[in-house]
């Protein structure tokens, strides 16, 4: 009788020691390794990086129109000047 009792504790061990390594199996399966996670960042970091770039872009883009508009008016207005200039001297 002491004999099963030692045979149940330690079929209850094993089991235990088998079912540990299999949890700790499984959850170091589903880690990423750290190559995984470099490219995880690297693909997450360019997608950022591209939106900052085209932020960027967008806030030079807008003084930029707004410089070509006013140097369409001025040239314009230079050249009526320039006209009424010519018809004057005329």
């Amino acid at each position: 009788m002491d004999k099963e009792i030692e045979m149940k504790k330690f079929r209850c061990s094993l089991l235990f020691a088998f079912g540990w390594l299999v949890a700790v199996g499984l959850f170091g399966c589903s880690q990423e390794t750290p190559a995984e996670k470099a490219k995880a960042a690297a693909a997450s970091g360019s997608a950022a990086t591209q939106a900052a770039g085209q932020a960027a872009v967008d806030n030079i883009k807008t003084p930029m129109d707004q410089a070509r508009q006013t140097e369409s008016t001025l040239e314009k207005s230079a050249e009526q000047r320039a006209a009424e200039v010519k018809e004057a001297t005329q």
